[in-house]
């Protein structure tokens, strides 16, 4: 657990000061994930928007309501039935890879990536779909897609069939995509051990 609270304790401090300083909206509402300063982008996501542009558009602020979370249940259910789980040092023979799963399979950037895609195509807002960063209960690395449905925020993850308000996960949440601007990462710092250890 002192292991874990360090890391905690670094992280947050290199998301922070790793990142050039912005105007942020501190305001938390219930059910949404803390909005802490901007963070630096994850290495595997460096390229993300270059690479794929829908990953990072904004949106036209259209509200997201019960159809859109059963539809958003029904995708995290099919792609982590249809996509292998495979790491990116088998499939890419490197580290951190965030790209759309392959015929292989791909790993949780790459659930995220393809779930965040289907979305988007069946018209939902983009800036309602934001890819979190987390440590699971174990303290490992994670990604989720968080959707920002009007009630709170809610996680899809190949983890689990289930769609959760991110507060149910047992997650860590460490960064997330802006809400106001999808190209930017936000720190949140939220959940988790940071609830255990506080």
């Amino acid at each position: 657990m002192r292991l874990a609270k360090t890391f905690l304790a670094t992280m947050t401090a290199v998301m922070l000061m790793a990142a050039p300083s912005f105007a942020i909206d501190m305001g938390q509402r219930a059910g949404f994930l803390p909005v802490r300063a901007e963070a630096a982008a994850p290495g595997g996501a460096t390229s993300l928007c270059s690479h794929y542009d829908w990953a990072c558009a904004p949106g036209n602020g259209r509200a997201v309501g019960a159809d859109v979370v059963e539809l958003a249940v029904k995708v995290n259910r099919s792609a982590n039935r249809a996509i292998h789980a495979v790491s990116d040092q088998a499939q890419y023979a490197t580290e951190e890879v965030w790209t759309l799963p392959t015929a292989t399979g791909g790993d949780c950037e790459d659930y995220v990536l393809y779930k965040k895609r289907a979305l988007i195509e069946a018209g939902v807002n983009p800036d309602r779909l934001l890819i979190a960063t987390v440590l699971d209960r174990k303290g490992n690395s994670h990604a989720v897609l968080v959707l920002r449905a009007d009630a709170g925020d809610l996680v899809l993850d190949n983890m689990t069939n289930s769609v959760k308000s991110w507060d149910k996960t047992g997650y860590t949440f460490l960064r997330m995509q802006d809400p106001n601007q999808p190209s930017r990462w936000v720190a949140t710092l939220a959940g988790g051990m940071l609830q255990q250890n506080s």
